[in-house]
């Protein structure tokens, strides 16, 4: 059952070259949305110092007070919550965290760090939000100032989704510096972006069915830049809204071939061009003429709708207003989770096992002893799939090696600081308690997220305890709550009446201390016989 409100919600892209807001009405009786009100800041977070690779004070400085902006408007148009998402330049700089965490303390505003798969998958979302496929093969090319993402999908799960580190800032920093442009910096330019493109369009095209003829879908402001001017040109006017319009790959290297003659100062007198994306547009351009060339598409058709978009149909998804379209996606953490496991030859029927106890465990101790909900029980879920996904490099110190597993691998559907966090519960699933000594925990940046970190990695430690012979011994438990007593009763259900579980509860009571000094609650484990007497 849908809710049905209307709710007024906020999306904003940290990218590489500019700052996106999208502010939007959403209508769950449809469910749809209708955007409100659009904001765009070209910061260039991504000129970052050559030597270092940081981002630069000056670039920080104009995002923080172009994202001040965002806020200010958000609140005047009461929007309820602002999602934040931050892609290439922030998770690739060595300070990308340290600008996250001097956002949240100037501003009070989170913004989540998101890989270049999970950024690809968005923005599937997005443009599904925004243009029927009906079940027809489409490729979505979004080109960005450090990234561009190719997705093939036909309106259902997505068939192929990459990231490459090719963008429009991000060449002409390295590449470009004479202008014109001279001969060799070009080549070298064109060859890089084909280099760089020929692995992932290979897999996309893969993916391909036999006789299949993909469509070609453009996003971002490189690409709606090419539309703009196509039409200034050809129809003397830029239709408004862009959505929908097309050109071809004949038109595209013709404008290509003319930027590469034209100084900055010339390209930016162009009807249609900013100072700004002047800068940058050859790169560009010259990244969708490869990737069209690669891929055999003779055409592109402009979508204004992508990643902003995309965070706002992955929100509605999260929160029950959409079921029936797209329902694929209310699961893709779970199978992406799923694959990863099997990825790493994880024992899945133990794992389930672990999962259910911890779940049994949060589910009869939220309220009491805790306050997270759904979203922060997913986490867990996760983390008790994946805890022991380590033993894939080796026994020893394996709660480690699930930390940089699960770190490193790409869970879809998850943003970095809930990875980050999936990764620390499960590397605290034994040994020693969370420190501020490790490095794992110190990259959680978010004291919140850290707090749950503290208060279920001790869930999960009593889970694992529960199935410690991994041959499902314990059935069922049951918590008790005696505040009077200060004691938190755990009563076991063996699975066979005549086992006395003796090492899972052995495991219990070497495992119950940070349960214990987390709560403040003495754990008494106490196994139930099959008649009606009490044993141990």
């Amino acid at each position: 059952m849908f809710p049905e409100h209307e709710r007024i919600l906020t999306a904003i892209d940290v990218g590489t070259n500019s700052i996106h807001m999208v502010v939007v009405r959403i209508q769950p009786s449809l469910p749809a949305f209708t955007i409100i009100a659009r904001e765009k800041n070209t910061v260039r977070l991504g000129e970052r110092c050559k030597q270092t690779g940081h981002l630069t004070e000056a670039a920080m400085e104009r995002a923080i007070a172009a994202l001040q902006r965002c806020q200010e408007l958000s609140k005047s148009l009461n929007s309820e919550q602002i999602i934040a998402v931050a892609t290439s330049a922030v998770r690739e700089a060595p300070n990308g965290r340290e600008f996250l965490q001097r956002v949240e303390t100037q501003l009070g505003l989170w913004i989540n760090c998101v890989s270049g798969v999970e950024e690809a998958r968005r923005i599937y979302l997005g443009v599904l939000s925004g243009l029927e496929f009906n079940n027809h093969a489409h490729i979505v090319i979004d080109i960005g100032g450090g990234s561009t993402e190719l997705i093939l999908g036909d309106g259902q799960e997505p068939r192929s989704l990459s990231s490459t580190k090719i963008g429009a800032v991000r060449l002409t920093n390295e590449f470009v510096s004479t202008d014109p442009i001279s001969s060799s910096e070009l080549q070298a330019l064109q060859a890089y972006i084909r280099g760089m493109l020929e692995r992932p369009i290979e897999d996309l095209q893969a993916h391909l069915r036999p006789g299949e003829i993909p469509r070609l879908v453009g996003t971002s402001g490189t690409i709606e830049t090419l539309a703009t001017l196509h039409a200034k040109e050809h129809l003397g006017i830029a239709p408004t809204p862009l959505h929908g319009y097309t050109f071809s790959l004949r038109d595209l290297r013709e404008m290509v071939s003319r930027f590469r003659r034209l100084s900055y100062a010339e390209r930016s007198h162009l009807p249609g061009m900013n100072d700004r994306r002047a800068e940058i547009i050859l790169s560009g351009a010259l990244i969708l003429q490869e990737a069209m060339t690669l891929l055999g598409c003779d055409s592109i058709t402009i979508c204004e709708r992508s990643l902003r978009e995309g965070v706002i149909v992955d929100w509605m998804l999260t929160h029950g207003f959409i079921e029936d379209r797209l329902r694929y996606q209310g699961s893709v953490r779970q199978r992406s989770v799923l694959k990863t496991a099997q990825k790493y030859r994880v024992n899945l029927p133990y794992s389930e096992r672990v999962a259910r106890f911890a779940l049994s465990l949060f589910d009869q101790t939220q309220g009491t002893l805790h306050a997270w909900g759904t979203e922060e029980r997913e986490l867990l879920w996760a983390a008790a799939i994946l805890h022991n996904c380590g033993h894939f490099i080796s026994h020893d110190a394996h709660h480690k090696h699930s930390y940089y597993l699960i770190r490193n691998d790409e869970l879809l559907g998850y943003t970095e600081t809930e990875i980050e966090t999936i990764a620390n519960l499960a590397r605290y699933h034994r040994k020693s308690n969370p420190k501020k000594k490790h490095e794992s925990y110190r990259s959680l940046t978010s004291k919140p997220h850290r707090r749950l970190v503290d208060q279920l990695s001790p869930l999960l430690r009593l889970a694992v305890a529960l199935d410690r012979r991994q041959i499902g011994a314990i059935k069922q438990v049951t918590c008790e709550l005696r505040l009077d007593l200060r004691e938190f009763r755990l009563h076991l259900y063996p699975t066979n009446p005549g086992d006395d579980c003796d090492l899972e509860l052995w495991s219990l009571n070497e495992k119950k201390s940070s349960f214990e000094e987390q709560f403040g609650v003495k754990v008494v484990p106490i196994l139930e016989s099959a008649i009606a007497g009490i044993k141990g």
